[in-house]
Parts: C-alpha cells; structure tokens; sequence
C-alpha cells in the first residue's frame, strides 16, 4: 500500500537545500570565529614559508580572539597541502597560505593535478609580494651578477646551480638564456637542502626563495647578488634586480590566503577584514621588509583573477624552464 505522504521531487530537495545553506550561512558568518582555526602551510617547520605562516598565526590569534594553530603538511612540491585544504569543510577554519605560483604552477607541472585549483580554492587576502634571489656563498670571489656570469661563462656545463620549487627553475633557466650560460640545475626538496653544496662549493649558486636567502646572508653564509622582481621591491632597497644588471626578467610572485572555493561569502569576508588587519599594522611591513617582501592588500576578486592569469602565465613558464610533468 503507497503513503499518502507527497513525495519530493529531486530539484524541489536541491532547492529546499540550496534555501537552507543561503539560510545558514549568515547565521555562521554572525557567529565566527566560534571555535579554533587552523593555517596550513606546505613546508616543513623552520622554512621560509613557515616563518611567514607562524606570523600570522600569531597576527591572528590576537585579532579573532582564538587559538590559531600551525598545521604543516608538507610533500609534493605543497600539493599534499592543496589537497588538504581543497577537501576540507568549507567553514573558515581550514586557512592555506602559500605562494600562488605554487599553486598555479601545479597545474602543469603533475600530469594529473589532485586540485583544479582555479575552482577549487579561494583567495581570502594577499599577503606579500616576493621574488626569488640568486645567491652565492659568502666566500666567493664574485660580488656581482656580471662577475659571477663572467665565471660561468669560462665553466660551461661543468658549473651547477641549486633550485628547489618551480619558479626558481623558471628563474634559473631566464638567466641561463638571458645571459648566455649553461650551467646545470640540481633540484633539492627545500633551499636549506642545499646549505651543504653550497658551502662546500659543490655548487657555484642557489635560485633561492628570499625569506631563505636573507636570513643566510645575515647570518654570514650567502650574498645575494639578484633578485627577479621587475623592479626593486621596499624590502630589497638596495638589492638590484637581474634587469637593472642586464638580464631582463620580471618574476614576481605573491603569497595570499585560500580556502575551499565553497566557503559563505559572509565567511571570507571576515576573513578578508581580520587578514587586512594585520596587513595595516607597522610590524607587519616590519617583517615583509626583513624577510625581502613588500606587504600587499586586494581583495578577493582581485586576488582571484591575478591567480587566473598565473594560471594562464605558467603554461609557457614550464614551457621555458623545460619543466617534465610528474
């Protein structure tokens, strides 16, 4: 014998719950932060990229009133982390901060990208500009681009280089081309991973990321001689770029803040607020400026479509680096 009941139709459930997300979500939004948020970063502790997620962390915990915790999950050029986060329930508490030229980058640079992060992931905030660096040991003869080119130049393919993620290959292989040389690259898990070489003199330079680079340099183990920025950013006032020195290069980069791409807007517009509170305070220009970065406030949108356009820019980045899909 049938129920009386009415039945519902499959698009009157997707409606009913589509009613009670739109229902939900300022309620949500009213309420956040109510419980702890995690930041996730795909390197190991003690890296560059750590150093700028643990300020954060601590930025903050001060401003949302809760505790905010350091997750890293680290593997496959962050993808372990893009992953996670991708995956993860869209509610705020799940925050990603990276590179977004890691990000678009993955999407060439595997065969099979675990995340189509163009529609998986969100931007919240900007964080920083950066641009990788060329460095020497500290005890090398050559104290600029043009001396260092010069040596290279008379070594052929005996010279080597270090690079450790995939814009330092692209930088590493524009100034190959650009200034005519042809040493070979060694990839290593993380900058530090090369410390050894490179002290050695195993290798004859490093394409390192610059919260790395300048820390080495300040402790007396590196000299950076170029950074890839187009121009000279406020935290390298006296740093010359590759192009001033007659490489034309403009390699840019940016970090920001992602979360999954279902995140309530209500949600990532409080983030957006609270991450643009740390972006204003003194100590955070403080700290880009010590670490080589500019600080960098855009919003969602905006950050959104700049990820689009790496997206794009990368295809002819591997294309340049002759970088082998994983």
């Amino acid at each position: 014998m049938q129920s009386a009941e009415p039945k519902m139709q499959p698009l009157a459930i997707a409606g009913a719950l589509a009613a009670l997300l739109l229902a939900t979500a300022p309620a949500a939004a009213q309420t956040y932060p109510a419980q702890d948020i995690h930041l996730i970063c795909g390197y190991p502790a003690g890296s560059g990229a750590d150093i700028i997620v643990r300020y954060y962390a601590e930025k903050l915990r001060a401003i949302a009133g809760r505790t905010v915790l350091v997750d890293n999950r680290t593997g496959a050029l962050g993808n372990i982390a893009t992953e996670y986060v991708a995956r993860a329930k869209p509610d705020g508490y799940t925050v990603y901060l990276t590179g977004a030229g890691v990000l678009a980058a993955s999407m060439y640079v595997f065969k099979k990208p675990p995340v189509d992060v163009a529609h998986e992931l969100q931007v919240v905030a900007a964080i920083n500009r950066l641009a990788s660096t060329l460095a020497v040991r500290a005890n090398a003869p050559w104290k600029s681009l043009a001396e260092l080119t010069a040596y290279l130049k008379q070594k052929g393919d005996k010279a080597s280089y270090a690079a450790s993620n995939p814009a330092a290959q692209v930088v590493g292989e524009i100034y190959k081309q650009q200034a005519g040389v042809a040493a070979v690259q060694v990839l290593y898990k993380t900058g530090f991973d090369s410390a050894n070489d490179m002290a050695s003199g195993a290798l004859d330079y490093a394409i390192l990321d610059p919260v790395y680079a300048l820390s080495q340099q300040r402790e007396g183990r590196l000299r950076i001689l170029a950074t890839a920025a187009g121009q000279r950013l406020e935290g390298f006032p006296d740093m010359p770029t590759f192009a001033e020195q007659g490489v034309p290069m403009d390699m840019l980069g940016w970090w920001a803040a992602f979360v999954p791409a279902a995140t309530p807007r209500p949600i990532i517009d409080k983030l957006n607020t609270m991450f643009n509170q740390i972006q204003a305070l003194p100590e955070t220009k403080t700290f880009h400026n010590t670490y080589g970065g500019d600080p960098w406030v855009i919003t969602p949108e905006e950050g959104q479509a700049r990820l689009l356009q790496d997206i794009r820019n990368w295809a002819d980045y591997v294309r340049i680096a002759k970088i082998e899909p994983q």
